[in-house]
């Protein structure tokens, strides 16, 4: 098995709404996202040759969507008050909503999700919170089970 690498980082605030811990309020991190691209064989004439894909494509779509997400305020739709909301809006906050409770383990899904669509190859993908501590997302064919 062939496999490429590749990351980018964003910085941004998240909290995680209805929490019992630090993490209920608002508080920033440097993300850093870093995912796998993995394929059986190499691809055997054109351009490509020798390669799975070129790592400029991969990189070019990695940098877009954590571009997105930088220097934004990440909140799961529907966890701020109406008011709140506005105010910061009206404020012109960059607000981002998402449609999961943003941690790690959720962003690692989006990401690897993203890329799938996208078609490329992809085998996994880590998302750190901090330079220690990191989740992962790949599919397992062996799971059935939800938490």
């Amino acid at each position: 098995m062939y496999t490429l690498h590749s990351e980018a980082s964003f910085d941004s605030a998240h909290f995680l709404k209805d929490y019992q811990g630090k993490c209920r309020n608002i508080h920033g991190h440097r993300w850093k996202v870093r995912i796998e691209i993995s394929a059986a064989n190499l691809q055997k004439e054109g351009n490509y040759r020798g390669m799975i894909l070129d790592f400029s494509e991969i990189k070019k779509e990695l940098l877009e969507i954590t571009e997105y997400f930088d220097h934004a305020f990440i909140i799961e739709k529907n966890s701020l008050k109406k008011s709140l909301l506005e105010a910061l809006q009206q404020e012109q906050f960059r607000i981002i909503e998402v449609e999961f409770r943003p941690t790690a383990e959720h962003f690692a899904k989006f990401f690897y999700e993203h890329f799938q669509k996208k078609g490329f190859p992809i085998s996994q993908v880590f998302v750190y919170e901090t330079p220690n501590n990191c989740a992962s997302y790949s599919k397992d064919v062996m799971s059935n089970a939800e938490i």
